[in-house]
């Protein structure tokens, strides 16, 4: 946990050292696009996001280890459990629940800080207390209504399963995924968000003929009022199929020209062109699967389970720690991910500059 903490501020600092030796004179490349003023409101806001970030770096780092070794989390287990019969599956279910839900609340200040302290500042904020809060408790009755159920299942696969459950507990979870890609923007983002579809005009005419030149069918383009909480913009196409639809950020229709927006959607249907979609899947499916494994295997362990307080055999908290836990290990192959999306990146590039 420390040594994965001392290389993330190492390499923020690398980082803001190099943003700071251009500070002063942008690169050419930049320079062409960008205006002296932007330029360098852009390098003070990557410096005060870099350094806000590593504070909340050590922040975490302390809450977890203090979730860990205090004893506080075995205590929940036993107190939550006391609330059902003793082979109760909902229980271990709600206990996963509830212990992902007390540790976020630390971390809720912190982002009220980021919102309305940091974002503000920049000009980047355009969200509400009321709005901010209201997404919390929207958040917090979906973690519920969609999280308890499903972990109800995975857990009741060892009942039903035996010592295969891992294999069906992935199939589940891969299958969940597969369907949200689907079903998240027709039921979960409507709940914070409006989808309109973009107008008639030289906007829509442009990106539908892209569409059509690159063999990029979707089913429609729509616009999300991004704007209602910040002042960032992005583009980005989800589902399958004849489910298939590219969504715009309002900000993105309003800070670029048809023309680049043309090039923005260029760049993201690159992705699906060049055969990148499907191959993050399968790599997420490889990891998922990984995951279930290790779960199972650590689960049977006696050691891992009690090295944290935790009766050994119980499969819930074995699923809980694994995710508490899972950053230390995952970070470390961050180097061949971030290499692979680079690579996958300049190759959106490369088919948006001949679509275009």
């Amino acid at each position: 946990m420390a040594l994965r903490l001392a290389a993330r501020l190492v390499l923020a600092a690398l980082n803001r050292a190099e943003v700071r030796r251009y500070a002063d004179a942008p690169p050419p490349a930049v320079s062409a696009i960008m205006d002296g003023e932007t330029y360098r409101r852009s390098v003070a806001y990557t410096l005060a996001k870099s350094r806000f970030g590593m504070g909340v770096e050590i922040f975490d780092t302390a809450v977890l280890a203090l979730a860990l070794f205090s004893g506080v989390l075995p205590a929940l287990f036993e107190l939550v459990l006391a609330w059902g019969s003793a082979g109760a599956t909902w229980t271990r279910a709600l206990f996963i629940l509830l212990a992902g839900v007390l540790l976020s609340l630390p971390s809720l200040p912190v982002e009220w800080w980021e919102q309305f302290r940091l974002e503000e500042k920049f000009g980047f904020n355009k969200s509400t207390l009321k709005l901010w809060i209201t997404d919390q408790i929207k958040g917090l009755l979906l973690t519920f209504a969609i999280g308890l159920p499903l972990l109800w299942v995975l857990l009741s696969l060892v009942k039903w399963t035996g010592g295969t459950w891992w294999l069906w507990g992935f199939a589940l979870v891969f299958t969940f995924q597969i369907v949200m890609l689907v079903l998240y923007p027709r039921l979960i983002v409507p709940l914070f968000n409006t989808l309109t579809p973009l107008p008639e005009g030289e906007l829509r005419n442009r990106l539908l003929s892209l569409a059509d030149r690159t063999g990029f069918r979707a089913s429609t383009i729509e616009v999300i009022d991004g704007s209602k909480r910040s002042g960032h913009s992005n583009a980005y196409f989800t589902g399958f199929g004849r489910f298939r639809r590219i969504v715009l950020f309002d900000t993105l229709v309003a800070q670029l020209t048809p023309e680049e927006l043309e090039a923005v959607l260029a760049h993201e249907i690159g992705h699906y062109r060049c055969g990148h979609v499907p191959r993050m899947i399968a790599l997420s499916a490889g990891m998922l699967l990984g995951l279930f494994a290790a779960v199972a295997w650590l689960a049977r362990s006696p050691w891992f389970n009690g090295a944290f307080g935790f009766p050994p055999g119980e499969l819930a908290p074995s699923f809980l720690l694994v995710g508490l836990l899972g950053g230390l290990v995952t970070f470390w192959f961050s180097p061949i991910l971030n290499a692979l999306s680079r690579r996958y990146e300049y190759q959106a590039d490369a088919f948006a500059r001949k679509a275009m």
